[in-house]
């Protein structure tokens, strides 16, 4: 039997901290903007078991963060570490297995063939072993051969800990799991399937179609399907490797603003930087998506699918500074709420290939 084996490095970012700093392991501890000085405004990207005691979380305001565990060890973050490593984690699991996708910077899916979950479960624990002795980092794996069965096992493994779910026991393993435990449920949708009456997998596996059409939309015969121990390809099938699906950039302000003409000035600084991080890695994108935190934390955003791939500043920062403006026209006509925090994201990421001599042009190969 083919399984997914899912596998998530624990409390990514602070562990590679800890792991140059081994005296902390014990320690709370928080990678993000320390909650003193100019970037005291952001928000707190990882947190170690220790903090989380104390109710500090990813995205957490890093002044929220510190009124909760004052004695926490601030770190700020190293990203090109974060990056250099998730890499040696990657090429440590490829060769274990039959096909590796990764998932994101801390994530990775891996096919494996093996006669039993007995078997799937030496090999997480082989696998374990290998990343702890070669890298001294933790994580969790979980396996089905269901691919989001096995994210959601992994999930349930943190932490340092392994969850197989074999076929026939799908079903048992999902009953009892609040639907929010789902990748694709998130809070809004969770909040309407609870006023429907509807609050665990179980829950949902047992709930009629029509009603679950009206929550979930198309999704939900696959919902169901999962709920029911029986998830289709959608869900269950691992994707293919096409490459990063997206990336961004996050900028939390100094202060509040109205002035479009400042979020003007960092959209353009941003897309300067987002583009020369694309040309590193070998992309061109093809999607522009600009989100704006307000000063009440609720947010909007904008986006929009260019007719061509492009390269370089040019084209990201012009449809950016567009994306923004309609975003503030549409604020200042029914609220005028000032700007806390703005995202910058690229998608449809292609490879680049070729040196694209004009900006709708197609690309040249290089001589």
């Amino acid at each position: 039997m083919r399984y997914i084996a899912y596998v998530d490095m624990d409390a990514y970012y602070v562990s590679c901290e800890i792991r140059d700093r081994p005296e902390l392991a014990e320690a709370p501890v928080i990678v993000g903007p320390a909650p003193t000085g100019p970037e005291s405004r952001g928000v707190v990207l990882s947190a170690s078991y220790a903090a989380r005691k104390f109710g500090v979380r990813s995205a957490l305001p890093v002044g929220l963060a510190a009124q909760r565990c004052p004695q926490a060890v601030w770190i700020p973050p190293d990203f090109e570490k974060y990056g250099r490593i998730a890499g040696e984690i990657r090429g440590l699991l490829a060769p274990t297995a039959d096909r590796m996708v990764p998932m994101s910077i801390d994530e990775a899916a891996l096919e494996i063939a093996a006669p039993g979950p007995s078997d799937v479960e030496a090999w997480a624990r082989a696998t374990q072993e290998l990343i702890r002795s070669k890298l001294r980092l933790p994580c969790s794996i979980g396996a089905s051969p269901f691919a989001v069965v096995a994210k959601i096992a992994s999930d349930r493994a943190k932490p340092g800990g392994i969850r197989v779910v074999p076929p026939e026991a799908t079903r048992g393993f999902l009953a009892p799991l609040p639907v929010s435990a789902i990748p694709g449920i998130g809070p809004k949708s969770a909040q309407r399937l609870e006023e429907s009456g509807i609050r665990t997998i179980a829950d949902l596996g047992a709930a009629s179609p029509d009603t679950l059409r009206r929550v979930l939309g198309q999704g939900a015969p696959a919902f169901r399907a999962l709920a029911r121990g029986t998830p289709g390809p959608e869900l269950g099938e691992l994707p293919e490797d096409h490459g990063p699906r997206q990336r961004s950039l996050d900028r939390t302000l100094g202060s509040d603003t109205r002035a479009a003409g400042e979020v003007r000035d960092h959209l353009s600084e941003m897309a300067e930087e987002l583009a020369g991080l694309l040309a590193e890695e070998g992309f061109r994108y093809q999607a522009v998506t600009v989100r704006l935190r307000w000063s009440d934390f609720t947010q909007a955003q904008h986006g929009r699918q260019l007719p061509a791939a492009h390269e370089g500043p040019a084209a990201l920062t012009s449809e950016a500074l567009r994306l923004a403006g309609e975003l503030l026209a549409r604020e200042r006509a029914e609220h005028d709420r000032a700007v806390r925090r703005i995202s910058l994201a690229v998608g449809a990421l292609v490879p680049r290939r070729g040196h694209q001599r004009s900006l709708d042009g197609p690309a040249q190969p290089r001589g």
